[in-house]
C-alpha cells in the first residue's frame, strides 16, 4: 500500500504517515530500519507493509513509492 509521510523524525527514525483514504498510521525504528532508508521528507510518497495488510496493522516495513518491497518470507511449513 502506499501513503505521503506526514512526520518523520531522523533522530528516532520514527514518524507517521497519511494512507491515501486519510487514515494516519504511525511507524517505528525498526519498521523504517526495514526499508533501507535514511531519510524521508514531508509529504513524500512511500510504500509500506503492515502486518495483517489492513490499514489496521502495525507497519513493518517502509520505503520509497519507486522501490519494490521485499517479498514475504516463506513459512518453515511452506519450504519444499
Amino acid at each position: 500500500m502506499q501513503a505521503t509521510v506526514k512526520t518523520f523524525d531522523p533522530e528516532t527514525r520514527t514518524g507517521a504517515v497519511y494512507l491515501d483514504d486519510g487514515t494516519e498510521l504511525a511507524f517505528d525504528a525498526n519498521a523504517f530500519d526495514a526499508g533501507g532508508l535514511r531519510h524521508l521528507r514531508l509529504g513524500q510518497r512511500v510504500r509500506l507493509r503492515t502486518t495483517d495488510e489492513t490499514k489496521h496493522g502495525r507497519v513493518t516495513i517502509i520505503t520509497l513509492a519507486t522501490f519494490d518491497l521485499p517479498p514475504l518470507p516463506v513459512p518453515p511449513w511452506e519450504r519444499s
